[in-house]
């Protein structure tokens, strides 16, 4: 080899890594700029989604004034309480008043006088606690009912699963809590229909089941769709097909080999199904009576209490919206930013 060779060399490889170097930093940069766009849509979409909310609970018929006083108030008393709750001025001047508040993280006070933000702190850990509980759930369910749907396409399981997950993806949340308070609360007698306090036990486990099955259910007959095609997509890899010929279970080829290649569409689908669990989980905690956001949401409609109501709204969007941000951001880098 000449010396001229042997020069070139070192320069061939230099420019090779400095293209690999560029070829990052532009997948970088692609995934901060799909992240970015995602992060100012989903903000535009929040503020517009809570002028609606505002708007649509201060049309409704009744004053919140005296539903504040109740029925025996005079009307010199409730329009000293409109004054003093700002409901004498214009929506658009209330709305970016709340708006500038909740900005620096003053939520503002509720019609009876107590601060939003110690009222949806009382509640908010229970609607966690909720959507966590139905998130494992719906993940167990999605796994092992898509790896029994993909290694068995022709058994008995994936004779079920084919019509049962069509069925309760048509259902929403409410329809499906209702059907299982008919089976097994009020036909066989198992479990609890309602919560009965507004404080939260975990003694009294028994509460939990039927709320989070309502939720589990419709997502995870989603996610079993999901997760089952993902498994057999992975499975087309010519590492599974080794495995397979190497002689390992079926069951050990899907845990150790096509899991980790699924996992980053599983993870996905997951990340989405969460903030769709925590919406859920509002419109189920009406009909179990669940001390959550949810029952106070219908709370604050009912006594029209809008500055409360739009506090509840943003408080579950930013939740949904942190979670959504998550997902995508997991969902680029793994693809690397390619559309």
């Amino acid at each position: 080899m000449t010396a001229g060779a042997v020069q070139t060399a070192p320069r061939d490889q230099q420019a090779d890594e400095s293209s690999v170097h560029l070829g990052v930093a532009k997948t970088a940069g692609r995934v901060a700029v799909r992240i970015a766009l995602s992060f100012g849509r989903r903000i535009a979409l929040l503020i517009t989604l809570l002028a609606l909310v505002f708007l649509a609970v201060d049309m409704l018929p009744g004053d919140a004034a005296r539903a504040a006083l109740g029925v025996d108030a005079t009307q010199e008393q409730v329009r000293e309480k409109s004054q003093e709750l700002g409901l004498d001025d214009p929506v658009p001047v209330r709305f970016f008043r709340w708006i500038g508040g909740l900005s620096t993280g003053d939520l503002g006070t509720t019609t009876l006088g107590a601060p939003i933000s110690e009222v949806i702190g009382a509640r908010l850990p229970n609607t966690v606690l909720l959507a966590l509980l139905a998130l494992i759930v719906t993940s167990l369910i999605a796994i092992v009912g898509g790896g029994v749907w993909m290694l068995r396409p022709h058994g008995i399981a994936a004779r079920i699963l084919a019509p049962g997950t069509m069925m309760l993806l048509a259902l929403p949340e409410f329809v499906v809590a209702i059907i299982l308070v008919l089976v097994f609360s009020l036909g066989l007698g198992l479990l609890p229909a309602v919560t009965t306090t507004n404080a939260l036990n975990l003694s009294n486990w028994e509460v939990l089941v039927l709320p989070v099955l309502s939720l589990a259910l419709p997502k995870g007959a989603w996610n079993i769709r999901v997760v089952r095609s993902a498994f057999i997509d992975a499975a087309s890899s010519p590492h599974v097909e080794a495995a397979i010929l190497d002689g390992y279970s079926k069951w050990h080829v899907l845990l150790r080999h096509i899991l980790p290649v699924a996992m980053p569409t599983i993870a996905a689908s997951i990340g989405t199904t969460t903030a769709m669990l925590f919406g859920g989980a509002l419109v189920v905690e009406v009909v179990f009576n669940y001390p959550g956001i949810g029952a106070l949401m219908a709370g604050s409609v009912a006594n029209r209490d809008t500055t409360l109501a739009a506090s509840i709204v943003a408080v579950s969007a930013i939740c949904i919206m942190c979670v959504l941000f998550i997902s995508d951001a997991l969902k680029s880098w793994s693809t690397k930013g390619r559309a």
